[in-house]
């Protein structure tokens, strides 16, 4: 399944409420991302411009996007962003295909 990372901000509420009664959050991601037809790998809660990473595996795009809107349409956390990752074997089969793809590509301005 592929893999997706996510990040984000807790809303100023959402801190709030968590530095006045701390709770480990990760069962509620979990069960969100199990909602949307994902499975969660790991959760992080993180220092810098994001509070929070999320590493999960989802059958499509459309599958991690569910149950990153479901969390957005909440309210309780912003600046959501999400990548898709590869591992080796894939990242591979990726730049195969780009060499392949690359000698057909004619850049702008030059003649064919």
């Amino acid at each position: 399944m592929p893999t997706f990372i996510t990040r984000g901000r807790y809303s100023a509420e959402s801190i709030k409420k968590l530095v006045a009664k701390p709770e480990n959050r990760e069962h509620a991601v979990s069960s969100l991302v199990e909602s949307s037809g994902g499975k969660l790998r790991d959760f992080y809660i993180t220092l810098g411009q994001y509070d929070w990473m999320t590493i999960v595996e989802a059958p499509s795009a459309k599958e991690a996007s569910a149950f990153i809107l479901a969390a957005a349409a909440s309210g309780s956390v912003s600046d959501i962003e999400t990548i898709e990752a590869f591992n080796g074997a894939e990242a591979m089969q990726i730049f195969t295909a780009a060499g392949k793809a690359a000698g057909k590509y004619v850049a702008p301005g030059t003649p064919r």
